[in-house]
């Protein structure tokens, strides 16, 4: 009985374990029939193209208009006046005017220096004793010379002298100029004695001093060295072709000097002092009349007048000092200004119209470090591309995108400006 139950157990558990492998592969089976199923049916994957946009550029809008062109250059003021200090007279220097240093300020006609004058002051008395002796000379010559001519008629009546001695004429011509010639010494000396006063007829600003009071001084011998504070000038180097941009006043000799008006061409003067921009006035006044061998370029002469404002709101322009001018030139007529960047291989630009670049060439009349400005090859209201491009061809299609603060509005809209911003760029 036992046997039996024991047989039947070990039936019950091999049954078990078959059932188990058969549920197995069962899933086994359905899994890969399923995976072949879904590789069957899969279907491939859909090919889309993608829409390539056309490239986005920056532009701005071109204006026709009168620009008046300027024309900028770099220059050092130098004076416009300066003078060697020396006395005409020598002797010991008795008083030194205080502004007389370096940096100092003098006034015209006001004493530099003082020479002691007491030896010319004594000339001058001799001299006007020289002047009355030859003075009593001439009129007894002349009282002699009447007498003369009484005596001549008393023993000659109605008759006239062979020779000119009888009535003493020679004598009295040489005591009259004994007389001039002692007048002349007289005013030699008087003008030694002014001359111990130095001054000068302009005013000056001292550049350097070479005497103290108790020193003797020669006659010709520079006791110092000042430049004139009326006016100042800039030598501007500029290439020949800027030349014809402005009017240089006709007698300074320039080949394009033919306006004769009376208004010169104004001049912008900036320079950085105390870390602040000033800007002062000057006109163009002549060419230095030569080419620099070096460089090959022409040197316009800008004065300005008054360089020192008397209500001391504006510091003196001051020799030494390097400069910026600007020179306001003619004016462009029915132009446009076109951004330098924008101009491509050299006189062409691109356009956009109606959504298509366009190569244009331009008629360039000039170029400064900004701009290029010309007179054909674009109209007004034309797109111009500001924008680089790795390859661009007539015709391609562009999207745009307008300048937010165009420049272009800007441009030379005050020819009387200065673009100080910009100055030393």
């Amino acid at each position: 009985m036992d046997r039996t139950k024991e047989k039947a157990n070990v039936f019950v558990k091999l049954l078990g374990r078959h059932k188990q492998a058969v549920i197995a592969s069962f899933v086994i089976a359905a899994a890969v029939a399923l995976a072949w199923l879904m590789v069957v049916s899969r279907k491939p994957p859909q090919r889309v193209e993608m829409e390539v946009p056309a490239p986005l550029v920056e532009v701005e809008r071109l204006s026709v208009r009168d620009i008046p062109m300027a024309v900028s250059g770099y220059g050092t003021v130098t004076p416009k006046v300066e003078v060697e200090i020396a006395p005409q007279v020598a002797g010991n220097v008795v008083w030194v005017n205080p502004g007389f240093r370096a940096g100092g300020t003098i006034s015209a006609n006001q004493p530099i220096i003082k020479i002691d004058p007491r030896d010319y002051e004594l000339a001058v008395r001799q001299a006007q004793a020289l002047v009355a002796e030859a003075d009593v000379v001439l009129d007894i010559e002349k009282a002699e010379a009447t007498v003369a001519k009484k005596e001549w008629q008393q023993l000659n009546p109605n008759t006239e002298p062979d020779s000119p001695l009888v009535l003493r004429e020679p004598q009295i011509r040489r005591a009259e100029a004994q007389l001039e010639s002692a007048k002349a010494r007289l005013e030699t000396a008087r003008l030694n004695l002014e001359r111990t006063v130095v001054s000068l007829p302009i005013d000056v600003r001292v550049i350097s001093k070479q005497v103290d009071l108790g020193q003797f001084v020669a006659a010709g011998r520079s006791v110092g060295s000042a430049y004139g504070i009326e006016a100042v000038e800039i030598e501007v180097p500029l290439e020949d072709d800027e030349l014809a941009w402005f009017d240089i006043p006709r007698q300074s000799g320039a080949v394009n000097a033919d306006h004769d008006s009376a208004e010169a061409t104004i001049a912008h003067v900036a320079a950085n002092i105390a870390g602040r921009r000033h800007v002062w006035i000057g006109y163009v006044k002549r060419t230095t009349g030569e080419v620099d061998r070096n460089s090959r370029l022409v040197s316009v002469v800008v004065e300005v007048t008054n360089p020192s404002d008397p209500a001391g709101e504006t510091p003196p322009l001051v020799p030494g000092m390097f400069v910026k001018v600007q020179i306001q030139g003619r004016t462009l007529k029915n132009a446009v200004a076109v951004p330098r960047d924008a101009v491509r291989q050299g006189n062409e630009v691109w356009l956009v119209n109606n959504g298509k670049l366009r190569i244009r060439p331009l008629d360039i009349v000039r170029a400064d470090r900004n701009f290029a400005y010309a007179v054909s090859g674009v109209e007004h209201g034309d797109m111009i591309v500001l924008s680089s491009l790795d390859a661009a061809s007539d015709g391609m299609n562009v999207r745009t995108q307008v300048r937010a603060d165009t420049e272009q509005q800007n441009i030379n809209a005050d020819a009387n400006r200065l673009d100080v911003q910009g100055a030393d760029e």
